[in-house]
């Protein structure tokens, strides 16, 4: 059973056949498609079909377009992106391209999503010291990261919006204070790109890397990185393919020079159906216009806080200007939450993500106020009957 809806939101519910079926509050697991990123996939999967190279070809003639909408929605140049597999590959691209000396360090928080903290973990391997900020004591905040900081550190690196629990990063504060130690600032931005608008370049931001499948609302299996031009000639690469080369129809010329821009980080032959609904699926974003869909976003997960609250819930996710994103994260005492999220998703039709530390609420800018109250109202319901169990 889904909610009663009324009025707009950002994103047109058109777009979204999710909401035909379910209250769906889940796109920090897993985003949906619109229909307009549907109907694009369509055509290229019939054309594929019907044509086979005759057909694909012509979605590979457009891939240089596809890495300008991607670098246009970061703030970068199309030159400045690589399409990848997925968040790891970035963080990798970069972890395995730099030349590392034994004693250099990487700082990140304990609590990262673990397509942020392997690729840097797997540097001790080479005497890297990966020096890990302890959530449960203390955010990275500026401060912290100041104090953290010495003249080994070569990388910071850290989830703009974090999984668990919604916390949101200031990256511009975070990036200057990592410049001033001469390290990198390496960013995983898929739990808030999508949802708030964000500028690398504005930002300071050296590297941002993500996957589509979230917020986004691309396909799952298809990601980005950016890496700031002054930055690409710096790296190596590690993990060349023959798409990684200067002039990639050469294919005997195995001395040739890497691609001179982001490219070559690619290696092998690009997911060409992940990097169309990457970039159909950033046309409606741009349309509906991010600085609403955060505005729309903050509005809802503010409406939820306030609700689970007067239920009685207990909230995981800290709060405030700056650092509230639409990841909200919270548990009903008494209450065992994997229990209670799967009541509210098989009795209401409400999607959220329940583990045993709570459950995760991440709404879109599709989402409306009813579908909120939905979820708010069904709570007190589940909650008793599960007590009385």
């Amino acid at each position: 059973m889904t909610a009663e809806i009324s009025g707009d939101t950002p994103l047109p519910r058109a777009e979204f056949a999710v909401t035909e079926r379910y209250t769906y509050l889940n796109h920090a697991a897993v985003g949906v498609l619109p229909r307009s990123t549907q109907h694009a996939l369509d055509a290229f999967i019939a054309a594929h079909a019907t044509g086979g190279v005759m057909g694909v070809f012509p979605y590979e003639a457009k891939m240089p377009e596809y890495r300008e909408r991607i670098g246009r929605f970061l703030g970068a140049s199309g030159a400045e992106i690589a399409v990848l597999r997925n968040t790891s590959d970035g963080a990798n691209a970069i972890a395995l391209g730099l030349d590392w000396q034994p004693g250099d360090e990487v700082i990140l928080a304990d609590n990262e999503f673990p397509a942020n903290a392997i690729p840097w973990l797997a540097l001790r391997a080479r005497g890297v010291h990966v020096r890990l900020v302890r959530s449960d004591r203390e955010r990275l905040t500026p401060a912290v990261l100041r104090a953290q900081m010495t003249p080994r550190t070569r990388v910071v690196a850290v989830s703009w919006v974090s999984f668990a629990d919604g916390y949101r990063h200031d990256l511009a504060a975070l990036a200057e204070i990592a410049h001033a130690g001469d390290a990198l600032f390496c960013v995983d931005a898929i739990q808030g790109l999508g949802a708030f608008p964000l500028d690398v370049r504005a930002l300071g931001i050296d590297a941002l890397y993500g996957g589509g499948a979230k917020w986004m609302l691309a396909l799952q299996g298809v990601g980005f990185l950016y890496v700031r031009e002054a930055l690409i000639e710096r790296l190596g690469v590690g993990a060349p393919g023959w798409r990684s080369m200067h002039d990639v129809w050469a294919f005997l010329d195995y001395e040739q020079p890497y691609a001179s821009d982001a490219t070559r980080f690619e290696g092998g032959t690009a997911n060409f159906i992940g990097a169309l609904s990457l970039a159909s699926s950033i046309e409606l974003l741009e349309r509906a216009g991010t600085a609403r869909i955060a505005e729309h976003v903050l509005m809802l997960t503010d409406r939820l806080v306030d609700g689970l609250l007067r239920a009685g819930a207990e909230l995981h996710t800290l709060r405030g200007p700056g650092i509230s994103s639409g990841i909200v994260t919270f548990s009903m005492p008494g209450c065992e939450s994997i229990a209670l999220g799967k009541a509210l998703q098989q009795a209401d039709g409400i999607v959220t993500t329940w583990r045993a530390s709570g459950i995760r609420v991440a709404p879109h800018g599709y989402t409306t106020t009813e579908e909120i109250d939905h979820l708010v109202d069904a709570l007190p319901r589940h909650a008793r009957a599960l007590r009385a169990s």
